[in-house]
């Protein structure tokens, strides 16, 4: 997925549906991030072209809640409970990921492969 700074982005996106996992007073998700503006995307081995600052999914646990909801490796988080990610820092997405109040976490997430797929299924 391509863009151009300050114009619309068109994306195909999956929603994922998360129910955390008590662990004594932690919910756990199940899966880690990498990215944020605040972050080099040159490190970010997800950006195709290496100038995306997009929040992605770096490590799914295996059997955790985030894989049991179909969460994969390599997603791009574009919002959470209905807030945009798409240019937040990593601190402030991982604070929305993690909220102590919020016992689902519902995703829309963009994968690769994923716009082909829909564009395959209309022809």
């Amino acid at each position: 997925m391509s863009f151009v700074p300050g114009e619309p982005v068109t994306a195909v996106v999956q929603r994922i549906e998360i129910h955390k996992l008590r662990q004594g007073e932690n919910l756990i998700l199940g899966f880690s991030i990498g990215g944020g503006i605040d972050q080099d995307p040159g490190q970010n081995p997800f950006s195709a072209d290496k100038t995306d600052k997009g929040i992605y999914v770096t490590r799914v646990t295996p059997g955790g809640p985030a894989e049991v909801a179909d969460l994969r490796m390599g997603d791009k988080i574009m919002q959470v409970n209905g807030w945009d990610m798409t240019m937040v820092t990593h601190d402030q997405a991982r604070k929305r990921l993690t909220k102590k109040n919020e016992d689902v976490v519902r995703l829309l997430v963009t994968r690769k492969g994923l716009e082909n797929a829909v564009r395959n299924a209309m022809m």
